[in-house]
């Protein structure tokens, strides 16, 4: 239920304002707002943010920590089962597009912001657990494959489908985000099957 405006009073000022900036990135894109808008948004002062970040950067990086919990969460959810690590890269490029499709606003805080990611080490070890996962599906099928291209392959294949579900090309809705997940696990199966080809002068 979206916070009403105007209606904060007591309670975590910090979290209220990145409850505030996750409705403002759905409403106007991760760039499109400002911490003194979020501020009105709940009613308190505009130099209010400042105790809890330096600026609005820092608080879309809080965001951005909170998509990767909820991203991390996602993933456990979709890849709980003991697989083979082809089937477990699928399942993490169906949960991406998934996350795109369902959670609009925490996935471009993520994947779209353009944060420097080194200024911010509690974003890095948030995304650390992501990464680690995926490194070890990619490191399992890489034998004879450079691990970094067929990480650039099935990245690509996964934002390709996020970007243009979110861009309506698949329609609206349930089925348009379920379709866009399958066709992304199902080039990522694709890719890793062929991926031998993503070797030069194989």
């Amino acid at each position: 239920m979206a916070r009403k405006r105007g209606r904060y009073h007591h309670g975590d000022l910090r979290e209220a304002l990145i409850d505030a900036a996750v409705e403002l990135i759905g409403e106007r894109g991760v760039r499109g707002f400002s911490l003194a808008e979020a501020s009105r948004r709940l009613g308190v002062a505009t130099s209010a943010p400042y105790a809890h970040f330096a600026d609005r950067d820092e608080l879309v990086a809080a965001v951005a920590v909170r998509a990767c919990r909820r991203f991390r969460a996602q993933l456990v959810r979709g890849s709980s089962e003991p697989r083979n690590p082809a089937d477990r890269l699928a399942a993490m490029a169906r949960a991406y597009v998934r996350f795109a499709g369902t959670q609009r606003a925490l996935f471009e805080a993520l994947f779209s912001s353009g944060l420097d990611k080194r200024r911010y080490p509690e974003l890095k070890a948030a995304e650390q657990p992501i990464d680690d996962a995926f490194q070890e599906c990619v490191s399992a099928l890489s034998n004879g494959t450079s691990p970094e291209e067929l990480a650039d392959a099935v990245e690509a294949a996964a934002h390709g489908h996020a970007t243009l579900l979110l861009d309506g090309s698949f329609g609206e809705g349930y089925r348009a985000v379920e379709l866009a997940a399958e066709r992304a696990a199902r080039v990522t199966l694709a890719i890793v099957e062929s991926r031998r080809l993503l070797t030069p002068g194989r």
